[in-house]
């Protein structure tokens, strides 16, 4: 990864795209301490002292920017419900299911275009839900119609920004620009983690023996935890291709042996990051209705703190087991959803066959079609549930008193975001060596 990275520096459009991406990176992080118009500092220190809930998980991906109700508060989570959304529909009507399969470079730009009209519908939605949910905690100057209205705007034209944002460090930086504002809002809690553990060794002045015991073993786990995700992100199922000999114009070409590389862990990290915003979009619509429902009984409000109990520590034990269990299926399911939306095994057999290729052992065709459908369904199973055992760490940890701000989730999205850059640094250099050796 380092030698990687030095190779980057040294070349000029590399390093062109690193300092553009660096740039950027900065505009996000001084976005996240802009405060929206209208919000009283002072009164907002005392009501996000505790930022638990819907309102936590939300502020461990956006850098902290929602307990400072920045104008990246939001950050790009309505882009990724809307991702979903547009995905799902695709599925089931077949005039976006053509678009999306045979469009092309200009299906893909509508079906971006159509994400992003709902990225701004949902994001409308979601801030004024906030801005609801806070207009009684009394950090608003004159909560009414007007500082709604601009509060609501400030949050919608944040993520917009942020869009735009990911998008530029996709299109003109190193890629994966959503990926890595989120990553970014991730790592700059790492300094409060640090200042968790050391709380724990000198947190009252003194040195504690148990609290340097517990530092260790946290310490050792997320070096353990850190070396599995690595391992399962970069493992491969390979599956062995031959290629039979075959006359082209004067030369007789083929008789190649190759491999179909299938990561065990073949969806990334989006399967988690899809769950998240699932589990937690109804506890958004739900605060934008009912007043003050997390102090409220009832069915709604029993909804409402399963909801958010991936997120937080003040919900009964049963709310979380419960949660615990939907959260590991729908982890399992958006796996298995974006694998086969990105691995077609029909289409991958088809073409194998017409390029005179087989697997051996293993009949050209349907027999191919079944066995490659096996094969993924196996690896998939094994990447599902590790990602959800993974996720649901937290909630795990949370049984024994420690509130660390970097959890399963968390983890799982620094790693997976840091090996798909190091790969998009590589497929860059090997493109400008490309480049090189034919100009």
């Amino acid at each position: 990864m380092f030698k990687t990275i030095k190779n980057a520096l040294k070349t000029e459009e590399v390093r062109k795209r690193l300092l553009y991406t660096l740039v950027l990176i900065i505009v996000f992080r001084l976005g996240c301490f802009i405060t929206v118009p209208g919000v009283d500092t002072f009164a907002l220190s005392e009501a996000m002292g505790s930022t638990e809930g819907i309102g936590g998980l939300i502020n461990i991906i956006s850098g902290g920017a929602f307990s400072r109700f920045s104008i990246f508060a939001m950050t790009i989570s309505p882009y990724i419900t809307a991702s979903i959304v547009i995905q799902l529909l695709a599925m089931v009507i077949p005039a976006l299911e053509r678009l999306a399969k045979e469009g092309g470079e200009e299906g893909r730009q509508k079906m971006n275009r159509y994400t992003k009209y709902l990225t701004i519908v949902l994001a409308i939605v979601e801030g004024l839900g906030i801005y609801l949910s806070y207009q009684s905690s009394g950090i608003f100057i004159n909560p009414g119609f007007l500082t709604g209205f601009i509060v609501v705007l400030s949050l919608v034209a944040g993520t917009a920004l942020l869009m735009w944002l990911g998008e530029q460090i996709t299109n003109r930086g190193i890629g994966n620009g959503i990926s890595i504002i989120i990553f970014i809002g991730i790592v700059s809690g790492l300094p409060s983690a640090v200042t968790t553990i050391w709380g724990l060794i000198l947190g009252t002045g003194t040195f504690s023996t148990t609290g340097l015991l517990i530092s260790l073993g946290i310490i050792i786990g997320a070096i353990i935890l850190v070396a599995g995700v690595v391992f399962v992100q970069t493992a491969e199922r390979r599956i062995p291709v031959q290629y039979a000999k075959k006359v082209v114009g004067r030369k007789m070409v083929g008789a190649q042996n190759t491999h179909i590389p299938l990561k065990l862990a073949m969806a990334g990290v989006m399967p988690v990051i899809f769950a998240s915003s699932f589990m937690t979009f109804p506890a958004m619509i739900l605060q934008m209705f009912i007043k003050d429902i997390a102090t409220q009984t009832g069915f709604w409000a029993g909804v409402y703190k399963f909801s958010i109990a991936t997120s937080t520590s003040n919900v009964p034990v049963g709310y979380t087991i419960a949660n615990a269990l939907v959260y590991l299926l729908l982890i399992v399911g958006f796996t298995f959803f974006y694998t086969y939306a990105t691995f077609n095994p029909a289409e991958v057999a088809n073409n194998i066959k017409k390029n005179g290729g087989f697997i051996p052992g293993i009949r050209a065709g349907r027999p191919t079609t079944e066995y490659l459908t096996s094969v993924i369904s196996k690896i998939t199973w094994f990447g599902g549930f590790f990602l959800s055992l993974i996720a649901i760490l937290p909630m795990l940890i949370r049984f024994t008193g420690l509130n660390i701000a970097f959890g399963g989730t968390s983890i799982l999205i620094v790693v997976g975001v840091a090996l798909e850059t190091v790969q998009q640094l590589e497929s860059l250099l090997m493109m400008r060596h490309y480049k090189g050796f034919l100009n």
